[in-house]
């Protein structure tokens, strides 16, 4: 499950945000008011918020397995600086196609 980045940054904002501030709420002008069934919509809005919450980390995981298009390593420091490796294990024919590639630098100590 992979979405835009806005609409990835919308549900963010509402399992971190917004979701946790309407339970708390809710709680809290059910005991100052006696609104009915607090124990019920709490805990649907806490059910809703970890479902949200698991869902975004599998696509975020998904993406990050998926993001980047080979590496450049970085060796262990010695006297004379560190020695730089690049692993691109991409088609030629992606690479024709692709308007940018994206590495991740991984570093070695």
């Amino acid at each position: 499950m992979i979405q835009s980045n806005k609409t990835y940054d919308r549900l963010k904002f509402l399992a971190q945000i917004l979701l946790p501030a309407l339970g708390t709420l809710y709680s809290a002008l059910a005991v100052i008011w006696g609104l009915p069934g607090a124990e019920k919509v709490v805990g649907t809005i806490l059910a809703v918020d970890t479902f949200l919450g698991v869902a975004l980390q599998l696509s975020s995981n998904k993406y990050q397995a998926t993001a980047f298009d080979g590496t450049i390593e970085m060796g262990p420091a010695d006297q004379d600086g560190r020695t730089f490796g690049v692993s691109l294990p991409v088609s030629a024919e992606h690479m024709e196609q692709a308007s940018e590639i994206r590495l991740k630098v991984v570093k070695q100590e």
